[in-house]
């Protein structure tokens, strides 16, 4: 994949811009489609849609990822708050409000 430093004008790097792009939407969607499997087996195993340890993993994880890729983890962490929230709420509206409060 091209870097952006390769990109010799704006044209160029508003194609690499509108590709990562593409691939972010692909990786939420494979995420999305992973919540929508979390939803039919968290019954069977008598999970919540909410577990607060593992949205700490998750954020922990991120922000890990992050800081190794060069991304300012604060901005990570905002950004799966808001994913894992919206998560959450898909859940939800599938299982019923199930907190959990571990």
């Amino acid at each position: 994949m091209q870097r952006p430093d390769e990109c010799n004008s704006m044209t160029e790097l508003r194609q690499l811009i509108d590709q990562i792009d593409a691939d972010l939407v692909a990786g939420l969607a494979r995420r999305q489609a992973c919540i929508d499997r979390a939803i039919q087996l968290k019954p069977a195993e008598a999970l919540p849609a909410r577990i607060p340890n593992r949205v700490e993993e998750v954020v922990a994880k991120v922000r890990a990822n992050a800081d190794r890729s060069g991304l300012d983890a604060d901005l990570a962490e905002q950004i799966w708050r808001d994913l894992i929230e919206w998560s959450i709420t898909r859940e939800d509206q599938v299982l019923g409000d199930t907190t959990n409060t571990e």
